[in-house]
């Protein structure tokens, strides 16, 4: 088993949809690292999970809004595709397994108080 864990921003608010008679919670996040090149000129690579929650705990669905930060762990998968244009691409997804809140959304700079949700048997309202 692979495990994957990001700490990032919610991309646009999440979508709650009903797949096979199942709830499903999707939403994309985004992970940004500054770093220097070999040059000393400062940049920032974004990387953008899309995320899957196959859960019955769909409460949680209304706090994960754009740029709300959380942490969320899963199994990743990865596809390679073609653009419109012809040139190579691939995408990070990952099938959540467990979702935290990390405070406030990015654009109010509060510290609210943080949930969580996970399948693993937690005693929490999500």
């Amino acid at each position: 088993m692979i495990k994957l864990q990001v700490i990032g921003h919610l991309g646009k608010d999440c979508t709650t949809n009903v797949v096979n008679g199942k709830n499903v919670i999707n939403f994309s996040v985004a992970h940004s690292e500054r770093y220097k090149d070999a040059s000393g000129v400062q940049k920032e690579k974004t990387t953008w999970v899309e995320c899957a929650y196959w859960t019955d705990r769909t409460a949680i669905a209304p706090y994960l809004k754009k740029g709300q930060l959380v942490y969320v762990e899963g199994n990743p998968e990865s596809r390679a595709y073609q653009k419109a244009d012809g040139t190579s691409a691939s995408s990070l997804s990952m099938r959540i397994s467990s979702v935290q809140l990390l405070g406030g959304a990015k654009s109010d700079g509060s510290n609210e108080a943080a949930g969580s949700s996970s399948d693993e048997g937690d005693n929490l309202p999500f």
